[in-house]
This record gives structure tokens, sequence and C-alpha cells, in this order.
């Protein structure tokens, strides 16, 4: 692989690394400071809201602008959100945190989390650079580099947020935000990164894919969705994710009070970076072995292993069970968001990725913060209470395990339940055989054709 990709590829991993480090240590310092389910599961409904948000816009960017600038304009926005939440953090006095309703922690929260976000430009950058860069039956396993350097990013920020919040404060994990930010935009400014107008797409099969009219000059939304609309099965795709995301916002609300039951904050930000490991093994194998002939089925069959799993991980009280179910758990999510851009990478034409992926990532993650503004206080109100002095004790206490931490598990159990019914019966549809079918018949005129 060109060895421009591979440095774009390092500079991501710092910024990723560094992003993901402030959002998960924040995570962990409001929970503990104000010891609320409802502030975190509010802080991952902000969260995943701006990012529904910005989606539409961050796509319009990539393509309208050259890959580097966009890329440089995400480290530039993080730098000064991060350096703007250290200061709103030094001038309030401690107490004041403890208030999950204080608003200097909510101005506090949201910029944090604002500098964390504005990475997800990068994301959408990368994605295109792979089909910029990256012949076509090579770009499998180049999204599963991609896919391994988001788990060592993953790895690298759990151990250390955990660390970072126990040892240091929050103080000096900004200090390091801001630091390593900086170094990022150095060395990317030295990194000379082409775009689709500079060189040939290598091996492309976008001239079978039917084109829009390119309007690459606004964010243009009703262009992007008759891009989408000219591959069958495409919408239904996008749209399979959304609904994942709607249960995924369960477990992003939630996971972090209920490991924090388990075990001390140390530990759990140490088992996440174990569990990390996870992230880069499921990378690596897609890096190696690719996503197969049919990469949809591919990501279907992850996505029914994976709610399985999700059924029984919390079935009982133990860190252990927790442990190796999201493990695996973790190993499939780059197989199925590798299989995900790859076929995105295929069927949509260079000059729209950016906005296409931007109008995917803010349908799919549109789910996400309404689950996770109700899931709170559904777990505080109702599952924790049922399993604490309700009906739950009697009826399934016994085997189940009663508490604060077995109301949290069965609604994990419930979720899990849910979406492995939903994937069984999305795999049976027809707008699945239609798209797998496209993009099987695309692959095979390519073969032939070269």
């Amino acid at each position: 692989m060109p060895k421009t990709f591979y440095a774009v590829l390092v500079n991501s991993l710092a910024a990723s690394i560094t992003n993901t480090f402030v959002w998960f240590a924040v995570t962990f310092w409001v929970y503990l400071e104000t010891r609320s389910v409802i502030a975190t599961s509010v802080m991952a409904g902000v969260y995943t809201t701006t990012v529904a948000l910005s989606g539409f816009f961050l796509g319009s960017l990539v393509d309208r602008y050259k890959k580097k600038a966009v890329m440089m304009l995400s480290s530039i926005c993080s730098f000064f959100l991060f350096l703007l939440a250290g200061i709103i953090f030094v001038s309030t006095p401690p107490d004041v945190f403890k208030d999950p309703s204080s608003v200097n922690l909510w101005i506090f929260i949201v910029l944090a989390l604002a500098g964390a976000i504005a990475g997800n430009l990068r994301g959408i950058a990368l994605a295109t650079l792979v089909t910029i860069l990256i012949p076509e039956e090579r770009r499998d396993k180049a999204n599963g580099l991609v896919g391994t350097a988001n788990g060592v990013a993953f790895l690298a920020a759990s151990t250390f947020s955990g660390l970072a919040i126990g040892f240091l404060g929050v103080f000096w994990m900004l200090a390091s935000a801001i630091g390593l930010t900086l170094l990022v935009v150095v060395h990317l400014w030295t990194v000379s990164i082409p775009d689709s107008s500079d060189i040939d797409i290598a091996h492309s099969s976008q001239k079978e894919v039917p084109q829009a009219e390119a309007q690459t000059n606004s964010i243009d939304i009703r262009g992007t969705i008759r891009v989408i609309q000219l591959v069958p099965g495409l919408f239904a795709l996008i749209f399979f994710h959304t609904f994942n995301n709607f249960l995924g916002g369960v477990f992003m609300s939630l996971m972090d009070a209920y490991g924090l039951l388990l075990v001390s904050v140390q530990v759990w930000g140490a088992l996440w970076g174990f569990l990390s490991l996870g992230f880069i093994i499921g990378g690596l194998v897609v890096a190696r072995k690719g996503l197969g002939k049919n990469p949809l089925r591919t990501l279907f069959l992850g996505n029914i292993v994976m709610w399985t799993i999700c059924v029984f991980f919390t079935m009982q009280a133990s860190i252990v069970l927790l442990t190796v179910g999201m493990f695996i758990w973790l190993c499939l999510i780059p197989v199925v968001e590798a299989s995900e851009q790859t076929i995105l990478q295929k069927v949509v034409p260079p000059e729209r990725q950016g906005r296409v992926f931007g109008f995917a990532q803010s349908v799919e993650q549109a789910a996400t913060p309404l689950t996770a503004f109700l899931i709170g206080p559904i777990a505080q109100m109702v599952f924790i209470p049922f399993m604490t002095t309700g009906a739950g004790v009697d009826l399934l206490g016994a085997w189940f395990g009663t508490g604060t931490d077995r109301g949290l598990a069965l609604l994990f159990t419930v979720t899990g339940f849910i979406g492995l019914i939903v994937t069984l019966m999305a795999m049976r549809s027809y707008a699945y055989k239609t798209l797998s079918g496209n993009y099987q018949e695309q692959a095979l005129e390519v073969a032939l054709s070269e």
C-alpha cells in the first residue's frame, strides 16, 4: 500500500487516541463525581446528537475541499475546544462539578465532547482516501487496517483514561490531550495528501455505477439521496444500521455505569485497554483475509453473533463473563464497519463519497441520541427498581441476581434479543437479496473486464 496511506493512517491514529481518550476520561470522571446514570446517558445523547447533526455538513466539507485541509481543520478545532474546556475546569470550584445540574459542568462536558467529535471529520476524509489511494481489490484490507488503527486508539485511550482520572485528575488529562493534538497538527503539515482530482482512482468500478449530477459546492442532501436511491438496497442497509444504533445507544449510555458497579475506575479503564485488543484482532483479520466475496453477508453474520452475545454476557454479575462477551463483540465491530465501508466505496461515485459517508453517519447516528436520552431515566425508574425492590426480585432474582447492576443487566439482555430478531428478519428481506446480488454482479463485471 502507498506510503502516503500509512502516513495518514498513523496521523489519524494519534488524533483518534487523543479524542477517544478525552471522551472516555470525561465520561468516567462525570459518573464518579455525580454518581448519576442520567448524567452519563445525557452525555451520550449530547455526543451522538452532535455526531448525527454534523454528518451532512462534515461530508460536504470532505467533498468540497482538499482532504488535507479538512483533516487539519479537524485537529485545530479539537485543540481550541480542549483548551477552552481546560479554562472552564481551572476557573470553577471543584464542588460545583458534583452537582449534575451545574451549568459549568455541562459547559465543560460540551466543550470536551465537541473537541472529540471534531475528529469525525477525519473519519469521513479517511474513508474517501481509501478509495483514492488504494486499488479496489485491496480496499477491504485497507479498511481492515483502518479498523485496526481504531482498535489501537481504543486500547490506548481506554487504558490511559481510567489511569489518568484515577491518579492524575482532569487537569493533566486535558493538558496531555492539548499537547498531543498540537503534535498531530505539526505532523500532518509535513504529509503530502493527493485528492481524487490529482490522481487516477486505480482499478475502480465506478464507471458501472449510475451517476447522479455532481453538485459538490453545497451540502446537497437531495442529490446525495438520489445517488443512494440509484443503488437498490443501499437505503435499506443504512436504515438497518440506524436501527442497530438505536439499540446500541443502550450500551453506550449504560455500559460504563454497569462496569463501574463491578470494579474500580482504574480496573475498568485497564480492562477496556485489554478489550480493545478485540478491535485490533478483528481489524488485522480483515486486513489479512479480506471480507470474502460478499461483504454484505459477512456484515449480517457478524451482527447475528454480536446480538447473540449481548443476550448472554450480563446473565450473571461476573466481570469474567462480561469481559469474554465484550471481547468477542469488539472483535466483530471492525468486520461490520469494514463491510459497510467497502460496499459504499464500491457502489458510490468518488466525488459523492464524502456526502454519502456523512449522510450515512448522520442517519445512522440519529437514533442513538433518542435511546441515550430515554434509556437513563428508563433504567433508573423502571429496570433498576424492578430488580431491587420490584417484582423482578421474586420472578428472576433467584438465578439472575438482584440489585442495581442486575437492573442494567436485564436491560442489556432484552436489547440483545430485540437486535437478534431484527437482524434475522433483515437478512431474509428483499432489500438484502437485491443489494447482495448487485454487489456480486458488479464484482463479476470488474473481474471480467480486467
